[in-house]
């Protein structure tokens, strides 16, 4: 089967006889899958498009497209290219783009941030606030991330800007603290355990709604409940925050939620905040960016506007040291 491995592509390719063209093709074509909306998003020809997915077969020896019934299907070689080609096609535009100075009210740039909705109920607006007034003809896009993102960050932050995760979970790449938070554990406002509090043996007979709960995926208080060998009877997982209170409201189940989403609930949202019967340490929200960007001037404007939306938002809590730091 054709694959993607280092002898197969390390040192053999000639990169100034490829026709860069060729790859705005090869990720239209990939992410489109077909022909005639690749060619309209290209602004070219079918005909001209199909030449180029030919030489693209050519050099990758690779149907890249098949079609099944009256669909084309990626190829696994085209699964594989899919989100290499829309990194490396991003490092192309970064280079071409790049400028000595970076002048916020003249960028037309798309900034991406990879969050969690609870990052985005606590920054997004303020962020977006922030960028609207200082560069106006900017856009922000917010994407939520996954276990599989955090899994592959370093790659991911190639063509994605910033990633919001608390520290712990990444190596080598840079990163930012933005402001701390705490964990609190929600039951039912009708739960009898509200009136009395939660003991450690209410967290391991009680149902758990877990967030990311996975080999690799977890919440920071999570993982140190595990440590300290409290096993939760999980009988929900959910990878969102904000929908945790509907699946808690009118049940007996409990959730780890951070206190600051907490004080954002509507007074009716049904359930009640607790003290965390365990110590489970203090959660610090942080944003990630690969090295490469580090002395990037339009990279390091976004990163201290999101610095600056973060103290708007929350102020500047006591221990928290707003400076890059490499990692």
């Amino acid at each position: 089967m054709t694959g993607i491995s280092p002898v197969d592509t390390v040192g053999l390719v000639n990169i100034a006889s490829l026709d860069l063209n060729l790859l705005v093709s090869l990720d239209a074509l990939l992410q489109q899958r077909s022909v005639t909306r690749a060619a309209a998003q290209m602004g070219l020809s079918q005909p001209a498009l199909s030449a180029s997915l030919a030489r693209l077969r050519r050099h990758f020896d690779d149907e890249l497209l098949t079609r099944v019934g009256n669909e084309y299907r990626l190829t696994p070689l085209a699964v594989q290219l899919k989100e290499l080609a829309r990194i490396a096609l991003s490092g192309v535009e970064r280079v071409f783009t790049a400028q000595p100075e970076f002048d916020p009210a003249s960028s037309t740039r798309e900034f991406t941030l990879l969050v969690s909705d609870y990052v985005t109920a606590i920054l997004g607006d303020t962020v977006a606030a922030l960028l609207a007034e200082e560069a106006p003809h900017t856009s922000l896009r917010l994407s939520t991330h996954s276990p599989a993102v955090v899994d592959r960050a370093e790659q991911a932050l190639l063509s994605a800007d910033l990633l919001f995760l608390p520290p712990g979970f990444l190596t080598g790449l840079s990163r930012r603290d933005l402001y701390r938070d705490e964990w609190v554990c929600v039951v039912a406002a009708d739960n009898p355990v509200a009136d009395v509090g939660l003991t450690v043996e209410d967290l391991e007979t009680l149902p758990w709604v877990a967030t990311y709960h996975g080999p690799t995926a977890s919440t920071p208080a999570a993982r140190q409940m595990r440590m300290l060998g409290i096993e939760p009877r999980v009988q929900v997982v959910n990878e969102n925050f904000l929908t945790v209170p509907t699946l808690i409201a009118g049940s007996d189940r409990i959730a780890l939620l951070q206190r600051r989403l907490v004080d954002q609930l509507p007074l009716n949202a049904g359930i009640r905040a607790l003290p965390v019967p365990f110590d489970a340490g203090p959660l610090i929200e942080s944003m990630w960016w690969h090295p490469v960007y580090d002395d990037d001037p339009e990279h390091a404007y976004l990163r201290d506007l999101v610095a600056r939306a973060a103290e708007l938002a929350v102020g500047r809590p006591e221990g928290i040291d707003l400076v890059d730091e490499g990692q």
